[in-house]
């Protein structure tokens, strides 16, 4: 984890678009920079924590800190482009888009179900999305060393230049939906997942071309989004691999 020292240099990274995982302000202290500090912060979808001198002191001993330190999962991120330019020639490319995802956890799994089902991209929004910190990567169990991973403000951007790339965007989200067994998932897709409790947002919804379920059997009508994202990802390769044994 890299750790970001001192005022400006704190207020420099949340600037210049850095996926920063937390602040730690000393309690008690006031200025102009740390006001804009933490309003940018919160613009951001950072978390930021002001903690007593004991605290902070021992979470940040011996460094001259000028009372503020910003955690940043030192990720490298792909551009939009980057991810494209990477699967253009391909006939089938998956990509997921991971929309507001909260909780590190979930996250972490997901990316590491995405690795796994051999996704070729991975759009998440940048905001009220959990940071990919050490927690996200122990959870992926490396897997976000290996994917391409882009940070988007816009998701609904995202999805209308995939659709012009001649992808076919599949959401996945409860009621008025189709079952998920019955799209045809051959050529270029993009699955979208959304929230723990709200799940994608509307505007993301309104924009895909097909919205998919799982049938719940149980009384508890929801899955983890973990786990539905790992059947819908896996139910993608299945049916293509049937596609396939039915050319040959």
């Amino acid at each position: 984890m890299e750790k970001i020292i001192g005022r400006k240099p704190v207020l420099e990274a949340l600037k210049s678009g850095k996926q920063i995982d937390q602040v730690f302000i000393l309690y008690g202290q006031h200025s102009k920079i740390l006001a804009e500090i933490k309003q940018l912060a919160k613009k951001k979808n950072v978390k930021v924590s002001q903690l007593s001198p004991q605290k902070f002191n021992k979470l940040f001993p011996g460094k001259n800190t000028q009372g503020v330190i910003a955690t940043a999962s030192g990720i490298n991120f792909s551009t939009y482009g980057e991810i494209i330019d990477l699967i253009k020639n391909k006939s089938d490319p998956l990509v997921l888009i991971i929309d507001s995802v909260q909780d590190t956890h979930n996250l972490g799994a997901i990316l590491r179900t995405a690795e796994c089902a051999g996704v070729d991209g991975v759009f998440i929004s940048s905001r009220n999305t959990a940071p990919i910190n050490e927690t996200v990567n122990k959870t992926s169990a490396g897997a976000v060393s290996h994917l391409k991973i882009s940070r988007q403000s816009n998701i609904v951007e995202v999805i209308k230049k995939l659709k012009s790339e001649n992808f076919w965007i599949v959401g996945s989200k409860l009621g008025n939906s189709k079952n998920y067994t019955q799209i045809d998932y051959s050529g270029p897709i993009a699955l979208v997942v959304g929230n723990e409790e709200k799940g994608i947002r509307r505007l993301v919804a309104e924009n895909c071309d097909f919205l998919v379920e799982i049938p719940m059997k149980g009384k508890i009508q929801s899955l983890n989004v973990s786990v539905a994202a790992g059947i819908l990802l896996f139910e993608i390769l299945h049916t293509r691999e049937i596609t396939e044994s039915e050319k040959s």
